[in-house]
């Protein structure tokens, strides 16, 4: 089955701006990220409880206050005032990392800490909730990794910018750049607010309506729902392991906050390095060839195997392009690398097989809450290990039966019986007259 031109010119053209929006969204992100992810580097993994902690309240907090604007308000007020709003506390947090030294690493942390979660909240899972909104299944996978790969170049430009200027201009104008990218994202995605993909007028200005509460009370009566948030909590939890780890080699061997900010920023662009790849070779081939449930399954198989090596291999390095790369920094980057190259647009096609209020409600109930409730069970339990005396080895090795488990959820999450069922084919039509736009 075939669409008409128009219609696949209109997906095309939706597909490049929201690839474009996702490049300025993640460059804003991994611009502030190597900044947050210096302070906890200042104070090791011992004081991640705290900062996850303070966070899962954060979030608790504003689930209920995030169902209640999208219950109210249009989809394009929603973003507007979302992303001004961060916009404006990049600008505010300027001053008080420039008296960094003063305050603190573990106060300035703390807060930090929480305002980029919140900042996941409002700003990055509400773009993938509005993608989920504007195309449906076949076109989102087709697309989403086309828009992924988008982000991943963003992902990979934050930390070059980062690296290159946080040399030149220290860390606190760094937050200032931030904000400009964003607020370019925000210009491309109130373009992108009126229409669907296939041109149709889109129903941004209908508020979705419904219950504050629908995302909590949907986890429990949806078994979609239920499989993604435990397998946010088994999957997130290799990666948050591997953070933790990571946290104490950065205390250990940096002394200063640019130095960190410097190695973190390093790391981040081998995790988007490895994630745009996989965009370019196996996610799109993957989710239109097998399904979007695969994409759930490869990554939970890989982590698998990473934390068998990290089992033997504990405290030990491997050699990367002639540099020394402890295992822990390798296992992050890979963990992270599939995750937002293959788990992420993979679990975002399948958002497009439920109702719409699930979309915004439900998923980023999962994605905030959930996700920072499993971050605080994990650092807590690696602070608790550790003063046990267990060493990276034997960490790795209840990693290894955690990603056993989720490998199991991931392919019963595909295999939902209460997904939508998918849309008919569509090939978008080319005629032979036709320009790419």
């Amino acid at each position: 089955m075939t669409s008409s031109p128009k219609a696949a010119a209109s997906e095309r053209r939706a597909t490049a701006l929201s690839a474009a929006a996702f490049f300025f969204v993640l460059t804003s992100y991994y611009i502030m990220r190597p900044v947050r992810d210096q302070l906890s580097g200042a104070v090791g993994s011992s004081q991640l409880p705290l900062f996850y902690l303070g966070t899962f309240v954060a979030m608790v907090v504003l689930t209920p206050v995030f169902g209640a604007m999208v219950a109210r308000f249009p989809r394009r007020r929603l973003l507007g005032w979302s992303y001004c709003f961060f916009i404006a506390c990049l600008i505010a947090f300027v001053p008080a990392f420039l008296a960094q030294a003063r305050i603190g690493a573990r106060e300035l942390g703390v807060v930090f800490f929480i305002w980029v979660s919140v900042f996941n909240l409002f700003v990055v899972s509400l773009f993938w909730s509005f993608m989920a909104d504007i195309f449906d299944s076949v076109q989102a996978r087709r697309s989403f990794p086309l828009i992924a790969l988008g982000g991943m170049a963003g992902a990979v430009f934050g930390p070059v910018v980062t690296s290159l200027l946080v040399v030149w201009l220290g860390v606190a104008p760094l937050l200032v750049v931030s904000a400009l990218m964003l607020a370019l994202a925000l210009a491309l995605l109130l373009r992108l607010s009126t229409h669907d993909a296939a041109g149709r007028a889109s129903r941004a200005e209908e508020a979705i309506g419904g219950s504050l509460w629908a995302g909590v009370r949907e986890l429990w009566s949806r078994p979609f729902l239920r499989y993604m948030a435990i397998l946010m909590l088994l999957g997130d939890g290799i990666g948050t392991l591997a953070y933790a780890l990571v946290a104490d080699y950065a205390k250990s061997h940096f002394v200063d906050s640019a130095a960190r900010t410097a190695f973190y920023a390093h790391l981040d662009l081998a995790v988007n390095g490895l994630g745009a790849l996989l965009q370019l070779t196996a996610t799109r081939w993957l989710l239109t060839r097998w399904g979007a449930g695969w994409g759930l399954v490869l990554p939970a198989l890989v982590n698998l195997g990473l934390l068998v090596v990290v089992m033997i291999g504990g405290q030990g390095s491997v050699a990367v392009l002639g540099a020394s790369l402890p295992l822990v920094a390798m296992m992050l980057a890979v963990t992270r690398g599939f995750a937002y190259g293959m788990t992420k647009p993979a679990t975002d096609a399948l958002y497009t097989r439920v109702p719409r209020e699930t979309r915004y409600k439900g998923k980023n109930f999962v994605e905030t809450t959930v996700w920072r409730f499993g971050d605080l069970v994990v650092t807590s339990g690696v602070s608790v290990l550790g003063t046990a005396g267990i060493g990276v080895g034997g960490m790795a090795f209840v990693g290894v039966l955690v990603s056993a488990a989720a490998t199991w959820v991931a392919r019963r999450a595909g295999l939902s019986p209460d997904l939508l069922p998918e849309s008919p084919a569509v090939v978008p039509e080319e005629p032979a007259d036709s320009q790419a736009t």
